[in-house]
């Protein structure tokens, strides 16, 4: 671990320069929000809590920077804070080696789940009554069935851990995860969204303190259910919750949720809706300026399986995947969970590729959905 603390965080001119040096095709960043951002992410969710993971997955940030991709995803619950860790060691090597400087990427967290860590010995239980219970961080009541917490002291508590853990001033994008998944069997919807204002004026507080740039929810199905269901959250009221907080420059900016050829709701499911007309997700995103990563491209390689996805544009089943998600419309980046060398080069392959025009991609999906 570096003896200091990374400052800065993701600008246009750092991103524009890391596209500049970047060998890949230029198509394959979008721009949003006034950053360059890869049209293709790394994700940091699976492995085992051990050192030989750490290894692997802080090579595998380091190579996937290096070969294009400035967009980073973890959360201080993956392997029980050691992702944080990985992620924070491969940012501080690119940076001493002079490969990258802070200002060429975009990381993105999350908190809201109960944690232990993994380099602490001590049972989950043990843990959060030592660091959460004793030092009041957390009381009776406040973390729900679902092990989710997401009261302000909580939430001010991780994002402290995290940045510690990656090594970083600043995080560029906080998400407050899988809230409604995490919390509506315990508490009222309506309670539900008070909660959810105090956390977002928590967050504003901290993006002047300068520790997040940006804030979102990682979700898994509050926005692809349908209206009628108790985990339903809608868009535009969220959206309209951070300008209530946060005036028209809040920081709420971002979304993260499950869609691939399989979980295809985000793009073919009208549950949303803007301006009282029925739109999808993704839709929905691109009327509020919301940015939206994705997550779980490969259905943890159940989609990699032999015949189980259609062919088309004579690519590789891993690319066929990213090829389509990343070309749909409202669509920001797949988050991609890659760990070994060769994972990484053949999914990296695709930023040889441009995205599908959206023509091409929308006679595809007709084609099928027909």
């Amino acid at each position: 671990m570096a003896s200091f603390m990374i400052s800065g965080h993701a600008t246009l001119d750092g991103t524009k320069k890391f596209v500049d040096n970047s060998t890949i095709l230029k198509t394959n960043f979008n721009e949003f929000e006034n950053l360059f951002l890869s049209n293709v992410g790394i994700g940091t969710y699976l492995g085992d809590a051990d050192s030989k993971t750490d290894e692997l997955v802080t090579s595998a940030v380091k190579q996937s920077i290096l070969s294009g991709v400035n967009v980073i995803d973890t959360a201080i619950n993956y392997r029980s804070q050691k992702a944080e860790r990985s992620v924070g060691k491969a940012i501080s090597e690119l940076i001493s080696d002079k490969k990258i400087s802070r200002d060429q990427i975009f990381i993105s967290s999350k908190n809201g789940y109960v944690t232990n860590d993994a380099d602490v010995q001590l049972g989950f239980w043990e843990y959060v009554k030592q660091e959460y219970s004793e030092k009041g961080v957390v009381k009776e009541g406040d973390v729900t069935s679902g092990y989710h917490c997401m009261t302000v002291p909580y939430l001010s508590d991780q994002l402290d851990r995290s940045l510690k853990n990656l090594d970083l001033e600043c995080i560029d994008l906080m998400y407050l995860h899988n809230a409604v998944e995490g919390q509506i069997k315990d508490v009222s919807k309506e309670q539900f969204m008070k909660n959810l204002e105090s956390v977002f004026e928590l967050y504003e507080q901290k993006r002047k303190e300068g520790k997040i740039k940006f804030y979102g929810m990682a979700t898994w199905e509050c926005f692809r259910v349908s209206k009628d269901n108790p985990q339903y959250l809608s868009l535009e009221d969220t959206v309209n919750l951070a300008k209530k907080v946060g005036g028209e420059n809040h920081g709420f900016r971002f979304i993260q949720l499950p869609y691939n050829m399989n979980y295809d709701q985000a793009l073919l499911s009208k549950n949303q809706s803007v301006n009282e007309k029925p739109v999808s997700i993704l839709e929905s995103a691109v009327t509020l300026g919301i940015g939206v990563f994705t997550s779980v491209p490969f259905m943890q390689g159940r989609l990699l399986q032999p015949g189980v996805m259609p062919e088309f544009n004579d690519l590789k089943t891993s690319l066929r995947a990213l090829q389509f998600i990343r070309s749909s419309p409202g669509v920001l980046a797949p988050l991609v969970g890659q760990k070994s060398h060769e994972h990484v080069s053949e999914n990296l392959e695709i930023m040889n590729i441009s995205p599908m025009v959206e023509i091409d991609f929308l006679s595809l999906v007709k084609k099928l959905t027909t």
